[in-house]
């Protein structure tokens, strides 16, 4: 029977500042006074009112010529990874032509977005890895002008993020955080032109702006906090276990770690090594509490059972710590990403293996994948018909299903049709012949 040795916490409303009030107030003033009201919000927020917002090119190469060549070329290593997957993920998608009968043209053509925004957020950390899923995915779909906004950084420019950004091909960097950054790219100003769709996350500001906004600009997810779901066998490792679970409890207070076991051994434990680790921690204030009030473990007696119940979770992030993490690959169905075995671990998806980090939270995973190649790109159709008997015979099939609908006009246009390639005449028209 399954047993719970951790439940989170039910935590009281804070009573603080209600997120959706304040955010249809800065993109309802954005809308009406452009860079005025970035302005005005930037300095309040961020108290950051530079003379321009966009980096020019050579304030652009003054920053990243002062970065240490140590984390250029890591920069450079992680968006080659991501670079390479991705590119694999654009060659998956193909466009194609098919005669479905002779004469009838159907296809499916993929067009890249002209213009898409990378959100880089910084508040708490310089979060370089977010412009390397941001825009070096967008460019290697073929995104026209990618615009990024990264916001600045205790009161000063980050420059590795700005390298980063750089690096991945941004054709326009703006230092710009907050609402103020996604009504700006989303709605266009005097000084930062529109795009057509916004990726990348952020706080829960910047999560509101994207929903309220979303249908004037497309967005990549409605995005939560992080989350980390791990199944475990009786022989994974409780250590590694309780590193792994920290490693995501530190995104934020409010990000769930889950844990569900086939052993209370390695359950006990890992509680026992959290409790030993945490106080330690340089990011105890943040994982403490996203461990105390969101933290779960479950002992399950299967891994069928551990399967089952991870799936209900719909996690963001699953790491398998089992002896065949791939048979997770045929059991699971819901979860915005899979790590499998020891030598993989979720940190790895956030920095550096190549795959995309912005994934599907709060249960999205249920219908949705993560951010991808896929999500720059508009799956569009073409059709032609060149055979007029092909067109004829359409055309009374187009007569009589529109008629049921009680659509005339559109079984007119294949009654003409019908009627001027040889099929029946017009039911409705004096006309001998077209």
């Amino acid at each position: 029977m399954a047993e719970v040795l951790k439940q989170p916490v039910p935590v009281a409303a804070s009573g603080g500042p209600d997120v959706s009030a304040v955010v249809r107030e800065v993109i309802a003033d954005v809308r009406a006074n452009g860079d005025d009201a970035v302005r005005k919000y930037s300095q309040k927020f961020d108290n950051w009112s530079p003379s321009s917002f966009r980096l020019s090119p050579a304030e652009i190469d003054k920053i990243v010529s002062a970065v240490p060549d140590g984390v250029i070329d890591d920069i450079k290593a992680v968006q080659a990874n991501v670079r390479r997957f991705a590119r694999a993920q654009r060659d998956s998608v193909h466009d194609f032509e098919v005669e479905t009968e002779p004469g009838v043209f159907l296809g499916q053509k993929n067009l890249p977005i002209v213009a898409a925004g990378a959100y880089v957020p910084g508040g708490r950390y310089p979060l370089t890895a977010s412009a390397h899923m941001t825009v070096v995915t967008a460019k290697v779909a073929g995104v026209e002008r990618v615009t990024a906004c990264t916001p600045p950084l205790r009161g000063e420019i980050p420059p590795a993020t700005i390298a980063a950004l750089h690096l991945a091909g941004a054709d326009e960097i703006f230092v710009l955080g907050g609402v103020q950054a996604v009504a700006a790219m989303a709605l266009g100003t005097a000084s930062l032109s529109r795009v057509d769709l916004i990726a990348g996350p952020g706080n829960a500001y910047v999560a509101e702006a994207k929903r309220q906004l979303f249908g004037e600009v497309g967005i990549d997810l409605f995005a939560g906090p992080t989350e980390i779901l791990v199944v475990a066998d009786d022989n994974a490792d409780p250590f590694i276990v309780a590193v792994d679970l920290l490693s995501q409890a530190e995104h934020g207070p409010d990000s769930p770690a889950v844990l569900i076991t086939t052993s209370s051994s390695v359950a006990q434990r890992t509680i026992e090594h959290i409790e030993a680790i945490l106080p330690g921690m340089p990011t105890a204030d943040l994982a403490g509490p996203a461990w105390r009030d969101h933290g779960q473990v479950h002992v399950v007696d299967s891994l069928d059972e551990a399967y089952a119940l991870a799936d209900t979770f719909a996690s963001e992030h699953v790491q398998i710590l089992t002896d065949n993490p791939r048979e997770a690959l045929d059991r699971m169905r819901h979860y915005g990403a899979l790590f499998l075995g020891e030598g993989t671990c979720v940190s790895y998806g956030d920095k550096v293996i190549g795959t995309n980090h912005v994934l599907p939270t709060r249960g999205a995973a249920r219908y949705t994948g993560g951010l991808w190649v896929g999500k720059y790109l508009r799956t569009v159709t073409y059709q032609e018909v060149t055979s007029q008997p092909a067109s004829a015979s359409l055309g009374e099939l187009c007569g009589r299903a529109a008629r049921v609908e009680l659509f005339e006009g559109h079984a007119r246009s294949g009654d003409v049709r019908a009627a001027k390639y040889g099929g029946a005449p017009l039911p409705w028209s004096p006309l001998a012949s077209l």
